[in-house]
């Protein structure tokens, strides 16, 4: 037999090109990042303030993302109506959100409209009114969504391995908090927040578009000069060192089920650790893709599954590794044993090389389209300030994934997939079938929906 042909070392990648980034800071202490980019008259305006969820006060979970929405119900000078219509009328769009780590505001539009819409932007960030109707029907309306999250297997299986994960750390809650939570917030609980967490000198502004930088600039400095209050600084939530119920069994018993949601995971790292870029590759070859080993194992040669897929979690101050899959009842504890063979040959022998570099290629290949339109690279530059990841990395990302070396992503799988001693798993299901498949695994605690709601 001859002998195999030695894999081709890939072609060194080139930099991605992309627009310079013009730096400033307001009168107030707002940073102003622009990035001029042609050649479509358009424009992507995002704001970005570090706190989110994170800093919600204890049983006021979910206060960030309600005040968040809140702020887009009418301003000091401005109707919930006349914000809609002021970006409706020039074809643009205006979005909010809340992760963990950060509140973000952001509008897209027409480039010669820039200007107007970062007027309205500032309004909403700046001096919303909280109007106490807007408050009330702000609070049905997140209610009504809570209670339909908890008919969602998917959302409770996540949620369950999040309170798993996490327990009463920072980020051990939803983002949109609980029933019990969001239900006792008040306009003074809102209007207290915003004046304590919303403020200039935590938060920056990204303009990406076909725009002057000096226009942008200064236009940004007048539009926010009255911007005041909020933190000198956002200080990170303490990183725990393993699952709060780490070693421990979470089954969510939802009687009606003839599936199990399954999730499995781990705390692993923030993303400006060393380990974030290599972990993309290697976990692309464990469960990040079609191709990947849990599809090919659980769906294509067991049939357990038609989805199969694993993801590090990574937020600013620590993250998770995560598992997720479903399977028939009968077989739940068949695809957790498979998830789990898959995770120890890979933490016993890492990725083959041949399995890396087809990892490395496809990220590398894939990454710039990631960063083609204006509003995905505001996104992508305010991630960088958040986590600190250097204004480099954008550029260095396709070479710095490529340097991965077959050593290099064995000792990460080793560290980071599913440590024996320091995972947690969650299952919704029907816990009468499901609890006697997985009471080898570990403690089993059997929990009510209401639990998570």
């Amino acid at each position: 037999m001859s002998p195999r042909p030695a894999l081709k070392k890939p072609a060194p990648l080139s930099e991605i090109k992309l627009p310079p980034l013009h730096e400033s800071r307001t009168g107030s202490g707002l940073t102003v990042l622009v990035s001029p980019r042609g050649p479509l008259p358009l424009v992507a305006l995002r704001l970005t303030i570090l706190g989110g969820s994170s800093t919600d006060p204890k049983g006021q979970e979910g206060l960030a993302d309600f005040t968040t929405q809140l702020c887009r119900r009418g301003t000091a000078r401005m109707s919930a109506d006349e914000i809609n219509e002021a970006v409706e009328f020039v074809g643009g769009s205006l979005y909010s959100g809340v992760s963990e780590d950060a509140i973000t505001f952001g509008v897209t539009a027409p480039a010669e409209h820039a200007k107007a819409m970062l007027d309205v932007l500032a309004q909403v960030v700046t001096e919303p009114s909280f109007p106490q109707a807007e408050v009330d029907s702000g609070r049905e309306r997140a209610l009504a969504q809570l209670a339909n999250d908890l008919d969602d297997p998917a959302l409770l299986a996540d949620r369950a391995l999040l309170r798993a994960l996490w327990g009463d750390h920072p980020y051990g809650h939803d983002t949109a908090g609980s029933a019990r939570s969001v239900e006792a917030l008040t306009r003074e609980h809102v209007a207290r927040f915003h004046g304590q967490q919303l403020g200039p000198r935590v938060a920056s502004l990204v303009v990406v578009g076909a725009v002057d930088p000096d226009e942008m600039a200064a236009a940004a400095d007048r539009a926010f000069a009255g911007w005041s209050g909020g933190p000198q600084t956002a200080p990170p939530p303490p990183s725990p060192g393993r699952a709060a119920l780490a070693g421990r069994v979470i089954v969510v018993d939802k009687p009606d089920l003839t599936q199990s949601q399954v999730r499995l995971g781990s705390v692993a790292f923030q993303k400006a650790h060393p380990d974030y870029l290599a972990s993309q590759a290697v976990n692309a070859v464990l469960g990040g893709g079609f191709t990947s080993r849990l599809v090919d194992e659980i769906r294509v040669n067991r049939g357990l599954s038609y989805g199969a897929s694993s993801y590090f979690d990574p937020s600013r101050a620590t993250g998770s590794f995560q598992i997720s899959t479903f399977t028939k009842t009968e077989a739940t504890r068949e695809i957790i044993s498979v998830a789990l063979e898959e995770v120890r040959k890979m933490r016993a022998k890492g990725p083959r090389p041949s399995e890396l570099e087809k990892a490395k290629t496809y990220l590398c290949g894939l990454y710039p389209l990631r960063l083609e339109t204006n509003e995905s690279l505001a996104g992508a530059i305010a991630d960088i300030r958040v986590n600190g990841l250097g204004d480099d990395y954008l550029a260095r990302y396709r070479s710095r994934v490529m340097e991965v070396s077959t050593a290099k992503a064995a000792e990460l799988a080793a560290r980071w997939f599913l440590p024996e001693d320091g995972r947690a798993i969650a299952v919704v299901g029907r816990a009468q079938s499901v609890v006697p498949q997985l009471e080898s695994l570990g403690p089993v605690d059997v929990w009510k929906i209401s639990d998570l709601g």
